[in-house]
């Protein structure tokens, strides 16, 4: 299989650099890499009959696993989780980010979406990211300061999830991070590792400079034991009187002091824009893979709609007798994923905003049609976005903005009940927009709207920014059902638009070519946004061959973060990826 490949790689290296170079410098004014990569750590998949916890720090994991232990809920335990993460992971999500939650309540059979997005200020115009000259902005001047900043959608989201399904105390579920702030964690080796490389964006605000550079030069080291008080006391907060101060008080007015503090990237956001915002339930969007019911968020995510449309055209391919060490299997897979983001990138936007095909785009006979365009000898010279059945309004395809560096977190965790959360926060680029704010960084996940406001042809763009509107995500918690519809596999992962093909990948590896939880984890990425074949360092010697079905193939740094659990005869199977800090944890 793939996945005993690993060793042979050294005698690639040369061919490594082959691909890289001339493909790398083409892209040089985006980055690559969702996160850095700090390298890998051999993982071993937790089990338990009970319940299971799987998050992207270890700490996190903890928190989760002993809220689970005292007869809490999956819902009480991902809260936990998230605190605390917001303080030892605050590169990828935290307070002032948002997410998108995919709950099973197993005594209902019901699943639950809930919508935290974070949302546009209602001053916010579709020139947002132009300059004066007509031209959009380059990523970092947008990203970095107020400008880029959405209002978090996190707590609110969080509050609503408790509602409907917490069982334990509300405040029970800060104390861990409360604990940590006050007492002091330890730095890990990734954050340490990325606040080297990120020392030159920190020069927005003196608070946040400040907090990771303690003496303004050198980054927090790995081991060093941080205390965040501010971050204690906003958690005090939250726990004794709820979210409201965070929207409607001195948090409120903190935030918005803050936005207003860098006089050439400042925000637009107002007290009325965070005192206005909502958390929307969603109708979760499903479909069927050999058998599987597959289930992931909907828009203004494009996460569930892609990956639902690249199974249904893989359907039509017999990827289990190909195997996962046959190039002819990426290939296919690639096409499909080249058909699916056309279709995303065309359509896909926030629904309450756009007319969007929706689940017509994931129609078995569109799927056929689509699939029939796949030649499994050879790639596409071109992919376009096709025409849903019933489907006639023109929708412009919009720049995709998503292969900027996000800063995302998923969590999967199975409670005693047999409830099922699969959640994915989100600060989009890691450390947000370099500011702090009570403790916590704030996002700045408006550039995740493209910045163009029209094409070409002057027509409007479906994902363009505009006051209130949620960006597109990529973001794709999923919670796979067996034939007989029990629970088989709750799965997600870190990575922008590359979360769809990290997502994707697993569930074939572990449908169609029978691989453990871990393994499938484990093996290198190679996958498909619409551009060029991209293949993980580790899958080097595939390039070769994926070369010549006449993919244009990019060799380099993939770092995901996954997490999964996996349902096995009575048994639960935990797994985080070797790529990041996470564990899993069960009983």
């Amino acid at each position: 299989m793939i996945y005993q490949r690993f060793g042979q790689i050294i005698g690639f290296f040369a061919l490594l650099c082959c691909f890289c170079v001339s493909a790398l410098a083409q892209e040089a004014q985006r980055p690559l890499a969702p996160e850095f990569a700090t390298g890998t750590q051999e993982k071993r998949a937790a089990f338990g009959q009970k319940f299971m916890a799987v998050t992207a720090h270890p700490d996190a994991t903890k928190a989760a696993y002993d809220i689970l232990k005292k007869g809490g809920t999956a819902a009480d335990a991902g809260i936990a989780a998230q605190m605390v993460l917001g303080l030892v992971e605050p590169q990828s999500s935290g307070l002032g980010s948002g997410g998108f939650v995919l709950y099973y309540d197993a005594k209902k059979n019901h699943l639950i979406t809930l919508d935290g997005r974070e949302t546009a200020p209602e001053a916010a115009g579709s020139h947002l990211f132009m300059n004066e000259d007509g031209k959009p902005m380059k990523f970092y001047e947008a990203a970095i300061g107020g400008r880029s900043v959405g209002v978090p959608g996190l707590l609110r989201m969080l509050e609503k999830l408790h509602a409907w399904q917490g069982q334990l105390p509300w405040a029970d579920l800060f104390d861990p991070a409360i604990r940590l702030a006050s007492e002091g964690f330890e730095v890990s080796v990734r954050l340490s590792k990325m606040l080297e490389k990120e020392k030159k964006r920190f020069e927005v605000d003196t608070t946040a400079k400040l907090y990771f550079y303690p003496d303004a030069i050198t980054p927090l080291r790995a081991e060093d034991k941080k205390q965040n008080p501010d971050y204690a006391i906003t958690l005090r907060q939250m726990a004794q009187h709820g979210v409201d101060d965070f929207y409607e008080g001195e948090i409120a007015k903190n935030i918005i002091a803050k936005l207003q503090e860098n006089s050439t990237s400042r925000g637009l956001m107002t007290l009325e824009d965070m005192a206005s915002y909502r958390t929307k339930e969603r109708q979760a969007v499903c479909g069927s893979y050999r058998g599987y019911k597959i289930c992931s968020m909907g828009e203004p995510s494009s996460g569930g709609l892609t990956l639902l449309s690249t199974l249904g055209m893989l359907e039509h391919f017999n990827l289990a007798s190909w195997g996962g060490d046959n190039p002819k299997s990426w290939h296919v897979i690639s096409e499909a994923s080249r058909l699916a983001f056309a279709d995303r990138n065309k359509y896909m936007a926030d629904p309450d905003f756009v007319k969007t095909p929706g689940a017509r785009l994931i129609d078995p006979t569109y799927l056929k049609k689509r699939a029939a365009l796949i030649d499994p000898d050879k790639a596409m010279l071109q992919v376009s976005a096709g025409t849903p059945s019933g489907w006639k309004k023109n929708v412009k395809r919009a720049p995709d903005p998503s292969i900027k560096p996000p800063g995302t977190t998923h969590l999967s965790i199975v409670d005693l009940y047999g409830n099922i959360l699969s959640m994915t926060s989100s600060i989009e680029n890691a450390f947000g927009g370099r500011l702090m704010s009570n403790g916590f960084l704030l996002n700045n996940q408006l550039t995740d709207f493209s910045f163009l406001p029209h094409d070409e042809n002057g027509k409007p763009i479906a994902n363009k920014v505009e006051g209130g509107k949620r960006p597109r995500s990529s973001m794709t918690p999923t919670i796979v059902f067996d034939p007989h519809g029990d629970p088989f596999m709750v799965i997600g992962s870190a990575g922008g638009s590359r979360i769809i093909g990290y997502v994707l990948q697993r569930i074939i590896a572990v449908i169609d070519w029978q691989m453990d939880i871990q393994s499938a984890l484990d093996m290198p990425h190679i996958l498909h946004r619409g551009k060029k074949l991209e293949v993980e360092e580790t899958g080097v010697e595939f390039a070769p061959a994926l070369k010549n079905f006449g993919h244009p193939v990019l060799v380099g740094e993939m770092n995901s973060g996954l997490t999964a659990i996996r349902f096995k005869d009575g048994m639960l199977f935990g797994a985080a990826d070797s790529r990041r800090d996470g564990v899993a944890m069960g009983k």
